[in-house]
């Protein structure tokens, strides 16, 4: 048998904080790692000019987006879900535009990020690496 059990949730003070602490961390920043599609690995980088929540669980996220040809400037309407304090982006077939639909799921804490990637190419993987202020910021 399984049992659930509430331990109360984030009372709103506590989540404003955080979400406070989201866009700070994410508006200005770069993230740049690495991404594997197969058994091969490529490096990535997202460099976010903003972040800021719309509404609900609902962000807009201003990026660019480069890896190998690729090099896009889009805003990204993405869902955000909470695990405690760690926030989960997520994305589920969403376009992006002169790239085609992805799904994700990346969490961020601590000054690094990983997650799961896929594209509407049938391809996919894992991708992970680190957060840091652009230069200027």
């Amino acid at each position: 048998m399984v049992m659930l059990v509430s331990c109360g949730g984030k009372g709103n003070n506590e989540q404003a904080r955080l979400e406070a602490d989201l866009e700070k961390t994410l508006t200005g920043a770069v993230l740049a790692g690495k991404f594997q599609m197969g058994e091969r690995v490529h490096e990535d980088k997202y460099t976010i000019t903003k972040a800021s929540k719309l509404a609900g669980e609902t962000w807009m996220i201003q990026s660019r987006i480069q890896y190998g040809t690729h090099d896009v400037t889009v805003p990204i309407p993405i869902t955000i879900k909470w695990a405690g304090d760690t926030p989960v982006l997520t994305l589920t077939d969403a376009g992006i535009p002169g790239m085609g639909k992805f799904t994700a799921r990346v969490l961020i804490y601590r000054g690094n990020y990983a997650g799961y990637w896929a594209n509407d190419k049938g391809h996919g993987g894992q991708m992970w690496g680190t957060v840091a202020r652009a230069a200027g910021n």
